[in-house]
């Protein structure tokens, strides 16, 4: 079957590695089923796999790619839940299994003709999203449910800022945040992005580092280095940063660990979300009409150029594959 895949890893050269052509079709373990995929997206998890982060040369070749939507054995339309607990795991929570594990990193990924994955991993999907607009949300998008409504536990009336306009969890966070009733404050270096965050439902929306007007009452934090200390100072007493990512690195000068503590600011981590709470962000996008930011959509073969997009970060919203 066609398949796009990583043959080798290179952390400077992450595209050196990545193949388009052929791979067997997957084995179906007994509990699984298979899901002909007919559009799928991109995350930076891809790029991170090509580079060798999260996974292991003797698991090479390796599909790549998380998200998909398609069509499962029995004729149904699914979105794919690609959080995949270990065997052993009882709880109701898949991402609190330490072994977890995401489609790309111990199983084959999406981008490719057909993915295999657990029968209680496939979510319905309604008539009013088309494929494309579903396989937006099984990371980036879900990723941005939990950070607001679970992790955050923001309410209808609550402030929040979202730093980084631009990316597919950031866009989602705007979109969400804003149908979800929040007063919605983001930030951008770039002034073209910043508008698009307006057009997109941000309430106002700021340079990089810029003072808000007010302390709001959750930060949604996917930078990292570049704009935690910002986050930091950007919260009211008693108010919630929610992590979740990192791009811009790990380690900031100041932490304000004193005005952590001081203003008793809760620190939270978020990782991806669970099957069931990707099927209740399914439905809110189908009652609603909030749907995903698409910045292009390829057709699979063309899959190194969309990579070569994010990895430039010459994007807005979600790059998007098509078969």
């Amino acid at each position: 079957m066609f398949a796009v895949y990583a043959e080798s890893f290179s952390p400077e050269d992450p595209l050196s590695g990545l193949t388009i052509g052929e791979r067997p079709e997957p084995d179906v373990p007994d509990g699984w089923t298979t899901v002909t995929v007919k559009a799928a997206s991109l995350n930076h998890h891809d790029l991170w796999t090509l580079r060798g982060v999260g996974i292991k040369q003797e698991q090479l070749p390796m599909i790549i790619g998380c998200d998909a939507a398609g069509i499962d054995e029995d004729g149904h339309e699914v979105v794919v839940h690609s959080v995949i607990s270990d065997p052993s795991f009882s709880g109701a929570d898949e991402t609190m299994d330490p072994k977890r594990s995401l489609l790309s990193e111990r199983y084959q990924g999406t981008f490719a003709d057909k993915v295999t994955v657990p029968r209680k991993n496939v979510v319905p999907k309604p008539e009013s999203l088309s494929f494309e607009e579903a396989a937006c949300l099984p990371t980036a998008w879900l990723t941005a449910y939990r950070m607001l409504f679970v992790q955050g536990g923001c309410r209808p009336g609550d402030t929040v800022l979202v730093q980084g306009a631009g990316g597919g969890v950031s866009t989602a966070l705007i979109a969400l945040a804003r149908a979800g009733g929040l007063k919605v404050f983001a930030t951008s270096r770039d002034e073209t992005k910043r508008q698009r965050a307006l057009d997109l439902g941000a309430h106002a929306v700021f340079e990089t580092g810029e003072r808000l007007p007010v302390t709001v009452d959750a930060v949604m934090e996917t930078v990292g280095q570049a704009t935690w200390l910002h986050s930091i100072r950007s919260l009211r007493v008693g108010g919630t940063l929610v992590t979740t990512g990192a791009t811009s690195g790990n380690m900031p000068p100041d932490m304000g660990l004193t005005r952590i503590f001081f203003l008793q600011l809760r620190v939270i981590g978020s990782t991806m979300g669970t099957r069931g709470e990707l099927a209740s962000l399914v439905t809110m996008m189908d009652a609603t009409g909030v749907r995903p930011v698409i910045d292009r959509v390829l057709p699979m073969e063309d899959a190194r150029q969309g990579l070569e997009a994010m990895a430039q970060g010459d994007i807005f919203g979600k790059i998007v594959f098509t078969r």
